[in-house]
């Protein structure tokens, strides 16, 4: 599964069929991991438009990592 589409799978069920602010999103501004939840990551991004999808280092629901952009990389 490519990277862009894992995200989109873990978004979409988020956001449908879980609480979304359960989801925790680190993402890279400026060589700097910051984390949100992923309701605010997806005002401040503006729908992946000032924060694209490829910035997104990893997902976790609570303490759970759902997505590690480093556990993908034989994937890109």
């Amino acid at each position: 599964m490519t990277r862009k589409g894992a995200v989109a799978e873990i978004f979409s069920k988020a956001l449908y069929h879980d609480n979304p602010d359960r989801y925790f999103i680190g993402y890279l501004d400026f060589d700097i991991i910051k984390q949100t939840t992923l309701t605010e990551f997806l005002k401040i991004s503006e729908n992946f438009q000032a924060i694209p999808a490829t910035r997104i280092i990893y997902i976790k629901k609570e303490d759970k990592v759902l997505y590690s952009k480093s556990d993908n990389k034989k994937d890109q």
